[in-house]
């Protein structure tokens, strides 16, 4: 989604994912890579937001290294989400 200029609308699976990593996943790492992809998230959008002369949306205003960051911690997450979800025993 933030790629693909939609960056506000992102932060609905992003809470999605950090609250439900917190909440449900015992695996520390999953709630690092979870907290990690948020913060990245959350930055641009308080800059955005506080900024007086920023652009009409957040995709436009955002820095694309942000932009590579939020995408690589979220492919981050996704591989640590998968590798706990492997290490659980089988019910």
């Amino acid at each position: 989604m933030v790629v693909g200029q939609f960056a506000l609308i992102a932060a609905v699976p992003v809470v999605i994912a950090l609250v439900g990593a917190v909440r449900r996943v015992p695996d520390r790492a999953v709630r690092r890579a979870a907290t990690l992809v948020a913060v990245l998230f959350t930055i641009p959008l308080i800059v955005w937001l506080t900024r007086p002369n920023g652009a009409q949306s957040l995709s436009k205003d955002m820095h694309p290294v942000f932009a590579g960051l939020i995408v690589a911690a979220s492919a981050a997450f996704i591989v640590t989400l998968h590798r706990a979800r492997r290490s659980l025993p089988a019910r």
